[in-house]
């Protein structure tokens, strides 16, 4: 999570290396200059990514917040975490994919773009049948795949059960479990020609074979629905085990029956969510998800969330593949406008080549044109009479310092395609095929070097991934990781706020639901006994003593709202409507407000104390490097 957050952040406000130019000196620290055009870039993006409009920043306001993190950054640096090779490497990976789209010709018009919003706006539910095809397959795999996927579909023309033959005979590994079906999905979550397909074929339907990356595919329309749009929800989980028995998974839906009766009775869910959902991850969080889509979640949770219909509505409790849920809708958005999703709607078709349709050799033609691409037909025909035969293998050239072509300021020497050669031992291509990956590759490789020169946009992201990592890697070991570790520092951080965390009054004792007067008796004679018995204690006792007890017992600390017999019975609240006079009863005493412990308070604790640590840190680093602004052009700034 901090690392999400971190880069994140950085992409927002990371500005280091970008491109530098003498219409303003805004900003200087130590040895490095930031520009005003930067400053501003950097300002008004942030900015821009704001749904409330009153989080809005003055520049000034900003300024603090950019200095605090380049400060951070110029520290990691000069401490080495640049130099790391776990950086390097995962720098070096995310250049790499960032790259590509920049690396090939992408062409779209604004048909596709209005296309792909449609399909947006529509939920195609299919099934597939699929056929392996190796990237790498020779003509005879390639036909041999084909005749196998012609046949299962003349198998399905005549009348055979879709699924049957998926499990049968899919190469998909899903296939045996979900008998093909792949359920509703919408643009862009699917490779581009299966995507394409399904959305042009009728429901009911079975397309001709249809080749993506993985092989050859039978996709049968099952149905079509309008988009949802988007739910946040909130959900309390009791995890069921893949095996677990009826028994099991009866008592857990009793018990969240037990609490959707609480919450119906307006009991606080994110409470509840707290203290008893298995799903620990957004418990804390009062159990509240991320914004989904219908296609975006497994059909037997999003079905009923989406089912829901105004905020604040409660699901029963429902089962998934995961366990039993009770679900609470928090909001709900319809999908977009176009206007809103145009920017998103190009971005995803530049970055996706399939969609874009885009011609490799066009690409490769226009950085011949633009680099002004010139071969040495001397130094070529040397090469001629091997390309020809198809002996590359064997070529040994005669000149091997003869320029074989030249373009931009580069040069390519008959040595280099030799050295070329050398890593393509095992290349069955053909001796042409070979020769045009060289200068392919060749100029390839320039364009890559030139891409931070050409793409002001390439040179934003590279610099916002490369400062988020130095300043995540950074932080977790100065700030996240020390909090942690540090108990002395931490006791005494806490032993100076230990004000701010506290109770307000609590109950500490028992909640008790007898159903029957003699197991009422009995609890009283095992109190009268001993006062301080455990729960699993005296559970264990009413079980042995009474066949079938339905008693429920619970002990411990109860806030308000926490119990709603408690509340009833210790601070006079609405009766409850299952209350039973003399059978219902609590015992124990109020616990008057009180300061929360380390151990119980600890993760805020933590965060308070990672606040402090980062407060200290940068009041360090204010003091170790010089900081200038120029004040008066950040004045100009905040009238522009």
């Amino acid at each position: 999570m901090h690392r999400f957050i971190l880069l994140f952040f950085a992409i927002l406000i990371a500005a280091n290396g970008f491109g530098q130019t003498d219409s303003g000196r805004l900003i200087e620290i130590d040895d490095q200059v930031i520009t005003k055009e930067e400053f501003i870039w950097l300002y008004e993006k942030n900015n821009s990514y704001l749904l409330d409009e009153a989080e809005k920043k003055s520049p000034a306001d900003y300024l603090d917040l950019f200095i605090n993190f380049k400060l951070k950054v110029l520290e990691a640096e000069r401490l080495g975490y640049d130099t790391v090779p776990g950086f390097v490497s995962e720098l070096k990976n995310y250049r790499s994919e960032l790259a590509k789209p920049y690396l090939t010709s992408v062409h779209y018009t604004e048909q596709m773009v209005n296309t792909a919003y449609e399909r947006m706006k529509m939920e195609v539910d299919a099934s597939h049948i699929l056929i392996l095809l190796d990237k790498k397959a020779t003509p005879d795999d390639t036909l041999h795949a084909w005749n196998k996927v012609m046949e299962l579909r003349n198998q399905l023309l005549r009348g055979a059960d879709f699924g049957n033959l998926a499990v049968e005979h899919s190469e998909d590994p899903s296939a045996k479990q979900n008998r093909g079906r792949l359920g509703y999905f919408s643009a862009f979550q699917m490779v581009y020609p299966f995507e394409d397909a399904a959305y042009k074929t009728a429901v009911g339907e079975i397309t001709q074979p249809v080749q993506t990356s993985f092989g050859y595919h039978l996709i049968r329309v099952n149905n079509r629905r309008p988009a949802k749009g988007q739910i946040k929800v909130a959900h309390i989980m009791k995890r069921l085990d893949e095996h677990a028995s009826e028994e099991a998974i009866n008592q857990l839906k009793q018990q969240l029956d037990s609490l959707h009766a609480e919450l119906k009775k307006g009991a606080d869910f994110g409470t509840l969510a707290g203290q008893h959902s298995d799903d620990r991850r957004t418990a804390q969080n009062g159990g509240e998800l991320s914004w989904f889509s219908s296609s975006g979640m497994m059909p037997e949770f999003s079905d009923p969330a989406f089912e829901l219909e105004n905020d604040g509505d409660l699901s029963p409790v429902i089962r998934t593949p995961y366990g039993l849920h009770i679900i609470k809708r928090i909001e709900y958005r319809p999908v977009p406008d176009f206007d809103e999703l145009e920017d998103f709607l190009n971005e995803k078709i530049r970055n996706n080549p399939e969609i874009s349709q885009h011609s490799f050799e066009i690409f490769i033609q226009n950085l011949k044109k633009e680099y002004k691409f010139e071969q040495n037909r001397q130094a070529l025909d040397e090469l001629s009479v091997a390309i020809e035969s198809n002996t590359l293998k064997s070529f040994r050239a005669a000149n091997p310092n003869q320029v074989l072509f030249q373009f931009a300021d580069q040069k390519a020497l008959i040595a280099d395609f030799v050295d070329y050669l050398k890593d393509k031992a095992n290349d069955n291509r053909s001796a042409q095929t070979v020769y045009d990956n060289f200068v392919n590759t060749t100029l390839i490789q320039y364009e890559d070097s030139k891409l931070e020169e050409k793409h002001p946009e390439f040179r934003f992201l590279m610099q916002e991934y490369h400062d988020g990592i130095l300043l995540f890697n950074l932080s977790e070991d100065k700030i996240w990781n020390a909090a942690a570790k540090d108990s002395a520092g931490l006791e005494a951080f806490y032993q100076k706020n230990k004000s701010k965390y506290h109770w307000d009054e609590r109950f500490h004792g028992w909640s008790i639901r007898c159903e029957k007067q003699e197991e009422r008796d009995f609890i009283e004679a095992v109190f009268e006994e001993d006062l301080d018995i455990r729960e699993d204690e005296l559970d264990d006792l009413l079980n042995n003593h009474f066949e079938e007890s339905t008693t429920k017992i619970r002990f411990g600390y109860f806030e308000k709202g926490a119990d709603n017999l408690v509340d009833y019975l210790v601070w006079n609240a609405p009766k409850p409507e299952d209350f039973k006079d003399g059978l219902h009863f609590v015992r124990g005493n109020k616990v008057s407000p009180q300061a929360k412990t380390l151990e119980e308070a600890r993760g805020l604790y933590i965060s308070d104390y990672q606040n402090y640590l980062e407060e200290q840190w940068v009041k360090e680093l204010r003091n170790r490097y010089r900081v200038k602004v120029n004040r008066k052009l950040l004045k100009q700034i905040e009238h522009e």
